[in-house]
């Protein structure tokens, strides 16, 4: 169980981030949704470390998060980030593997094990092809393919993902997600995923939390929602929108269009 209690994270003086308080439990595929400025991006850096916390605090099982240091932490969240780091002279299996970091100890090298489960990570990114590719030399969909890869072998309890969509094509974006909320699912991860689609979103998350200028405005669970639930909760940050539901599935339309 991840648990945010009264959160505010900032950048030096400048508060991004006030008061956001909820839970996201394990085996739930929760989604992040929000202008662009709202504070998605900061809120996951703020809880895996990389942004400090200057009010509240995030437990993980009861623990507090920012009392622990960077390896620990690294073993409790992986993070997608939006923009990837530049890895050059880097193989795609090798990046794959830094996933492993925060499990071995000095001068320790991955096993054969370790590097066969880095190649089973790739399987299911259906990239295997592409193992001993130079990482620079990739398109962005395949490095996001390759991050997601990372994150699996890393094997986190919690995954924190800034919008893994973003650079994939229509078919590799619903593979990616659907991969995220089987993840969730069958292996009980925690998963905070921020999407600028709410429709993606609606497809595929079981819980939305709504940012709107650094504060949580709405928070709704879809399984068993009302449309005039879901309707009021995408309209505090989309404006009227409208809602077309079908065996309990949602998709959001703009009426003016």
């Amino acid at each position: 169980m991840l648990s945010l209690r009264e959160l505010t994270i900032g950048y030096g003086a400048k508060t991004i981030v006030k008061d956001v308080s909820f839970d996201v439990a394990a085996g739930e595929f929760c989604g992040l949704l929000g202008l662009n400025g709202s504070g998605k991006t900061t809120l996951l850096k703020g809880i895996c470390g990389l942004l400090p916390i200057s009010g509240g605090g995030c437990f993980l099982d009861g623990t507090n998060c920012s009392k622990m240091n960077e390896r620990a932490r690294a073993r409790c969240f992986s993070f997608m980030p939006q923009r990837l780091s530049k890895l050059i002279g880097v193989t795609v299996l090798d990046a794959v593997m830094m996933g492993l970091n925060p499990k071995l100890g000095i001068m320790e090298f991955p096993s054969g094990a370790d590097k066969a489960g880095a190649r089973k990570a790739l399987e299911k990114m259906e990239i295997p092809r592409l193992s001993e590719e130079d990482f620079s030399r990739l398109s962005e969909g395949q490095k996001q393919l390759v991050i997601l890869a990372r994150a699996l072998v890393q094997n986190a309890p919690v995954m924190l993902m800034d919008e893994p969509d973003s650079a994939l094509d229509y078919v590799n974006k619903h593979k990616t997600l659907s991969r995220i909320r089987k993840l969730a699912r069958d292996e009980g991860k925690t998963a905070l995923v921020t999407l600028h689609d709410p429709n993606l979103a609606l497809a595929y998350c079981d819980r939305l939390i709504l940012l709107h200028q650094g504060e949580k405005i709405s928070e709704v669970r879809l399984a068993g929602a009302s449309v005039d639930e879901v309707k009021s909760s995408l309209a505090a940050i989309y404006g009227d929108v409208a809602l077309l539901e079908r065996g309990g599935r949602y998709v959001a339309l703009n009426p003016e269009l």
